[in-house]
């Protein structure tokens, strides 16, 4: 069994000089969603997520060797503009994966980052950009230790990404990836993402996600705050009993292909996430009148014509349309007829289904 201690990289004497790295890590977007952690970053419930593949984070990683002094050091640039907003929240990631790389106040990082997506789209960012900060580091701990196997890197890299944001545990390997311990998925862990091992329907095989921007603003409450929220929270226990068994749901339809208990499953989940949210104390709720809207357009919409489409959420208000790539024509005639107005400044991204973090 793989522990956290695995993942302590050996004391070295070996340094290099200077050196970049470029990666970029993809968003995922959750089936089973998970929704309740314990510290550090495990989940109170294992999840299921697709990769996506337009949706991403590039991230170029310069390194130069100092004299180490017990500090971090770094500079961290958005869109090559410096942006102080992001520095507390690389400074509290590099802290907490100091144990485990212990290497990194040997040098200076400069940390060029941006993303496929509009900066303040209302999609959350923190999976693609704390992924791709995961890569370039293990890009220089593997320059360190050239032994490492592909398998350990990419554990690891899902192991810190987890530290910087749970769900960005996802975005390392794809297609299909699951976080936490669950007894029908071999070698699943609460500490990293494990690509899904059975076999893929086709279906699912580049399946499309269709991103409906319907608020781009702040969220009223964070994902951490509502998180915490489940401590306590009246129906976390069968919540989290629920999660484990519809994982065990998706893990049998995606390797049948059956499109009608996928939608039944997948809805229920985005569903019930917002529930917890709705009925935690205090209560909150992220979903917009324009996010109803579009839920119950496309209910009339798949009952009328007998497409398999359908929704999902994440903490927010966005709206992700799942749908087979058999029936994308359709499906992009209806976003365009009937719901586009429904978007802030009518604007909807299209994705689908993605490979994972790519060196560059």
């Amino acid at each position: 069994m793989i522990t956290a201690n695995d993942f302590i990289a050996p004391q070295t004497s070996k340094t290099i000089a200077n050196g970049q790295f470029c990666w970029s890590a993809p968003s995922n977007i959750a089936l089973v969603k998970y929704w309740g952690k314990q510290e550090p970053q495990l989940p109170a419930n294992p999840s299921i997520s697709l990769t996506l593949n337009q949706c991403k984070t590039i991230t170029t990683f310069g390194f130069t060797a100092k004299q180490a002094d017990g500090n971090f050091s770094f500079d961290l640039l958005f869109e090559g503009q410096p942006k102080p907003d992001f520095n507390p929240k690389i400074q509290k990631f590099l802290e907490r994966i100091d144990h485990y790389c212990p290497y990194l106040k040997q040098y200076h990082f400069t940390i060029d980052t941006r993303n496929t997506f509009p900066h303040s789209s209302g999609i959350a960012s923190s999976a693609s950009g704390m992924a791709a900060l995961a890569v370039n580091i293990m890009s220089l701990e593997r320059a360190l230790f050239p032994e490492m196997t592909d398998d350990y890197f990419n554990r690891k890299a899902s192991f810190l990404a987890r530290l910087g944001s749970g769900s960005a545990c996802r975005s390392i390997s794809g297609q299909v990836v699951v976080w936490g311990k669950h007894v029908d998925i071999a070698d699943s862990s609460d500490l990293f993402g494990v690509s899904f091992s059975g076999k893929i329907h086709d279906n699912f095989k580049n399946f499309q996600d269709t991103i409906l921007l319907v608020d781009k603003g702040e969220k009223q409450v964070s994902s951490t705050v509502g998180h915490e929220l489940m401590n306590g929270h009246a129906f976390a226990t069968q919540r989290f009993a629920q999660a484990q068994e519809n994982l065990s749901k998706i893990k049998s339809i995606l390797e049948t292909g059956d499109l009608d208990t996928f939608i039944q499953i997948v809805e229920s989940e985005a569903l019930t996430l917002h529930a917890m949210m709705m009925t935690s104390l205090p209560y909150f709720i992220l979903m917009k009148p324009n996010t109803l809207e579009i839920i119950n357009r496309i209910w009339k919409f798949r009952s009328q014509s007998n497409i398999p489409v359908c929704f999902t959420l994440d903490a927010g208000a966005n709206v992700h349309i799942l749908y087979p790539e058999n029936v994308s024509v359709a499906v992009l005639e209806f976003i365009k007829r009937e719901l586009v107005g429904y978007c802030k400044n009518g604007e909807y991204i299209c994705d689908g289904i993605g490979v994972g973090s790519q060196k560059l």
